[in-house]
This record gives C-alpha cells, sequence and structure tokens, in this order.
C-alpha cells in the first residue's frame, strides 16, 4: 500500500488531535439524533453545529469534494423516485391534501415536497460528521482506539487496512480504466450507446478483482511473516491516552444523546409540518 493510501488530511485542529474511539462515539450519536427526527427546525440545527464543527477542522474541500457529490446526487434521485413514485405520502404523514404539481397520473401535493425537503436535510446532516471522521481519523491510531474500548486487535488492525485500501482500490481502477481506454475501449458519450458504453465499463471488473485479491495476498503474506495473531494482545505505535478533551467530548455525546431522547419523548413525536 502507498504511504498516502489512506483518506486522514493532515491538521493540528481539534478534531484531528481527539481520539479515534471518541470521534467514533460522536458520529453515532449524530447518526442515532439524526434519524430520531423528521423535523426540519432540528435538522436545520444540527447541520448549522456540522458545518461548524467541519470548518473548524479545516479541510481543504478539494478533499471532500468526491464525497460531497456523490451524497448530493443520492440526494437528488432519492428525492425524485418519492415524488414519482408516492405523489401524496406527505399527505397520509399531515393529513391534509394540497394539490401543486399534477404529473398525469396523480398530483404531488404541497405536503410531500415539504417531506422530501425534510429527508434531504436529514441525509445532509449526517454529511459534515460523517465527513469529519473520515477525513481527520489515521487508520493507526484508530485501531489503535478501537482496541483500548476493548475491539479485539485482529477486527480493529482489519478496520484499519479497510481504510487505508480505499483509495488504492480507486488509484487502480482509474489505471485499469487508462489502460483499457488506451486499447480502444470505448466508454465515453460518443464511443456507443448506453448499454454498449456499460458493457465495456464492467470489463475493467475482472483485473479489478485480480488486483485486489493481488493486494490481498501480498498484505496477508507479510502480516504472516511477522507473526501477526500469534499474541493474545499487541501493543500499538501510534496508541495515545484518552486527553481531558476526549472525556469532555463524551460527556457531550451522552448530554447530546439524551436531549435528543426527550426531544423525541415530549416535543418532536411526529412529522413536522408548518402550515
Amino acid at each position: 500500500m502507498s504511504k498516502a493510501g489512506n483518506l486522514f488530511v493532515e491538521g493540528d485542529s481539534l478534531f484531528h488531535r481527539m481520539d479515534g474511539a471518541v470521534k467514533l462515539i460522536l458520529l453515532l450519536t449524530w447518526t442515532v439524533s439524526t434519524f430520531l427526527f423528521l423535523d426540519l427546525r432540528i435538522f436545520a440545527v444540527m447541520l448549522s453545529a456540522g458545518i461548524g464543527m467541519l470548518l473548524l477542522s479545516r479541510i481543504p474541500f478539494r478533499r471532500m469534494a468526491l464525497l460531497f457529490w456523490v451524497l448530493m446526487v443520492f440526494t437528488l434521485i432519492n428525492s425524485i423516485f418519492i415524488l414519482i413514485i408516492t405523489p401524496r405520502f406527505g399527505s397520509t404523514l399531515t393529513g391534509s391534501n394540497t394539490p401543486l404539481i399534477p404529473v398525469g397520473y396523480d398530483t404531488i401535493s404541497a405536503e410531500t415536497l415539504f417531506y422530501v425537503l425534510t429527508l434531504s436535510a436529514k441525509y445532509l446532516t449526517l454529511l459534515p460528521v460523517t465527513m469529519l471522521f473520515i477525513f481527520t481519523t489515521h487508520p493507526s491510531r484508530f485501531a489503535a482506539s478501537l482496541n483500548k474500548l476493548g475491539v479485539h486487535y485482529k477486527m480493529a488492525y482489519a478496520v484499519s487496512i479497510a481504510f487505508r485500501y480505499i483509495p488504492d482500490l480507486t488509484q487502480e481502477f482509474k489505471n485499469i480504466l487508462n489502460a483499457m481506454q488506451m486499447r480502444g475501449m470505448g466508454i465515453s458519450r460518443g464511443d456507443g450507446n448506453l448499454w454498449r458504453r456499460m458493457k465495456n465499463l464492467s470489463l475493467v471488473v475482472v483485473p479489478l478483482l485480480q488486483s485486489s485479491l493481488q493486494h490481498i495476498e501480498s498484505v496477508s503474506n507479510a502480516m504472516d511473516l511477522r507473526g501477526f495473531g500469534t499474541g493474545s494482545k499487541r501493543t500499538w505505535y501510534m496508541g495515545m491516552p484518552m486527553s481531558r478533551s476526549d472525556k469532555w467530548m463524551l460527556l457531550l455525546c451522552v448530554l447530546l444523546l439524551v436531549a435528543a431522547i426527550l426531544l423525541k419523548g415530549f416535543w418532536a413525536e411526529k412529522f413536522w409540518y408548518p402550515f
């Protein structure tokens, strides 16, 4: 694997210094809190807080651009499918129906449009903290943190390797694709119809799979030669003790989860529709 074969971005922000396991707990707490609600007001507050934390980490946007646009495209496609397949779904949640956009076989209601907006805000609320976790967490430090929490070191090391291998797999895909294009395989718009281009693109799968298996075998052999897995415990070169700020963040995670449960139980029980 390459030396830079991970998504970690060097930095000295609070989140770069934070223990990897604490960031995982923050991500899980944030995810659970988000999925408890269907309220645009809460998502607006959480999204603002998430963007604030992401800005504090000072991660260059170009490093996050791919993940950002993938989620945006997913959100857009999901919204279109909801509007086409269930144009009145929002009305079943609110008990009211305000016809707005005729689509031939039915009419999209204003309630469904607001529901789609709320659902999109839910997905976007998860994005900042997810990117914060991915791009500020060093794989080796994260593995050491997991092991410190009681996760077996073999499982922790597998997670570390997965983090490191994702960029290498992406680069290998690009290399194979470029090589096949140089040999005349067309995947561009002028190289035939969509079915032909998709068929040509699927041909990349076999060499990519072979290359991945070779990588796996090389890593496995190297680990076996070094006696990995023979002991019941292991030490970590990049392991770090939990700092005071990490403990404060754990406390904030607990408070956030408790606050979310209380809000869900006493205030925001159902889908919020202001009209």
